[in-house]
């Protein structure tokens, strides 16, 4: 990344220690298509929320096989943008231990890449889950058991909660946690893929901020 989101500093001895926020990390294969798309669409829905505020949660990607230094697809860059989301300067990041020794959050876009975060090791197990599959879990958590203090005990809390249910509130299908990979198809395929990002983050990020959607 070329951003100041872009890059951890340093390897934690544990997730989270020494950080005054809190760290989400996408992860998909290539780093090009789908994690970019949630990552610049996660920043934005922060920003939309908190303002200034949202310096709290840095957000991050980076992918199993991922083209290091890679820009996003174009077709991805135009559904950020349909979305009023920023694309520009984003390079493509191969998954390394010391993001998801960083990471508070690692949301994936299938089961197969959350078992391979997850094999990495790290105690990854407890804070690693497909997109879909956290959005699933913090619409079952009440949001009036989290703390109403800082952004990031929240979003700690937050995490605590998603992974106690997990085991309790299965998927309907194994394919209802998986985001599917558009490298290589049409604009139109795209678009779609972006929209079921798009609606799986919104309540996550209501979770994580405590604020609706804006008007």
């Amino acid at each position: 990344m070329t951003t100041p989101q872009g890059r951890g500093s340093g390897i934690p001895s544990h997730p989270g220690q020494g950080a005054d926020r809190f760290r989400i990390l996408h992860v998909c294969t290539g780093n090009v298509c789908r994690s970019p798309i949630a990552e610049r669409l996660t920043r934005y829905e922060l920003t939309r929320r908190l303002g200034d505020g949202a310096t709290g949660i840095l957000v991050e990607s980076a992918g199993t096989w991922g083209h290091e230094g890679a820009a996003m697809e174009a077709h991805a860059a135009t559904v950020l943008a349909e979305y009023s989301a920023d694309p520009t300067g984003f390079l493509g990041r191969e998954l390394l231990d010391e993001h998801v020794i960083d990471a508070d959050l690692v949301l994936t876009a299938t089961r197969d890449h959350r078992a391979q975060v997850i094999s990495m090791g790290h105690s990854a197990g407890l804070r690693t889950f497909t997109l879909k599959e956290f959005t699933r879990l913090v619409r079952a958590i009440d949001p009036t058991t989290l703390p109403e203090g800082s952004v990031t005990d929240r979003a700690h809390s937050l995490v605590r909660a998603a992974a106690a249910l997990r085991g309790w509130l299965l998927a309907p299908s194994a394919e209802a946690d998986e985001v599917y990979d558009p490298y290589g198809a049409p604009l139109t395929f795209f678009r779609s893929i972006g929209e079921e990002i798009h609606t799986a983050l919104d309540p996550v990020v209501t979770a994580l901020t405590g604020i609706p959607t804006p008007a």
